[in-house]
């Protein structure tokens, strides 16, 4: 009879320590690096190596503040955002020589996304936390594909919009800059950035581990591609990141 009880006190309380623990607090998301081939600078016209970053939030449980994504998750959502943009070095750059130096910057955000099974929409927001420390905006859709549970293709539209200080950070000469460098001075205005288009694949190893392929184009638009900086409207670049699911309570 005692074996009984316990095996039935055993069945009732599962499902209650699941449930519990599937809602404790804490926050789970993807992280990872790897290689890339990209424009050295925003106006770049040749390929250099450099480093693909990817970050993308799976959970997040505090209280009654909860948000489960996932990757297949539908309907209207809130959106993190993340970038970053790797440092502008004149010294690496003999055409930039006399520009000033920008720093790394990672640009932290969010906004909204409407996902079916078969396409999602988007837009967000992002403010440099350090670097140009200016606002972007980020407009896309995508077609997504899966011919398998581990395979995941998606493609679409983007469009990047700046404002004034992100527009001179990358794209503006001052006057000290054009007395010191082959540039005339030119004050470049915020507003549409860039146009294009990128393409991802993610293959799923298991639970934790993935591999994203990205590739990207952007046309430069506006003051972007009328800079005495820019050497080509044309902007390219691939990477391939391995990406690790990471887990913290709290």
């Amino acid at each position: 009879m005692l074996h009984r009880a316990i095996l039935s006190a055993l069945l009732i309380t599962s499902p209650l320590v699941a449930t519990a623990q599937e809602q404790a607090n804490g926050i789970e998301f993807r992280f990872g690096v790897g290689p890339a081939l990209k424009p050295g600078y925003f106006g770049d016209e040749d390929f250099d190596p450099g480093v693909g970053v990817k970050f993308r939030l799976e959970r997040f449980q505090f209280g009654d503040i909860s948000r489960d994504r996932g990757d297949r998750a539908t309907g209207l959502r809130f959106a993190p955002s993340v970038r970053f943009v790797g440092a502008r070095d004149a010294d690496d750059f003999d055409e930039l020589s006399g520009l000033d130096d920008i720093d790394p910057t990672l640009e932290v955000g969010g906004g909204l996304a409407f996902r079916t099974p078969d396409y999602e929409v988007f837009a967000k927001l992002r403010y440099g936390a350090f670097g140009h420390e200016a606002f972007v905006a980020e407009l896309g859709s995508d077609i997504l594909y899966r011919p398998s549970d581990q395979l995941t293709f998606k493609a679409g539209p983007r469009i990047l919009l700046g404002d004034d200080d992100y527009a001179q950070t990358y794209f503006g000469v001052s006057a000290t800059e054009g007395a010191a460098s082959r540039f005339d001075a030119f004050d470049a205005g915020g507003g549409l950035m860039s146009a294009g288009a990128k393409a991802e694949a993610t293959y799923a190893i298991n639970n934790d581990w993935e591999v994203v392929g990205t590739v990207e184009y952007e046309q430069l638009l506006e003051d972007a591609a009328d800079s005495p900086i820019t050497q080509s409207d044309d902007q390219i670049s691939a990477s391939i990141v391995l990406t690790r699911r990471i887990t913290f309570g709290f």
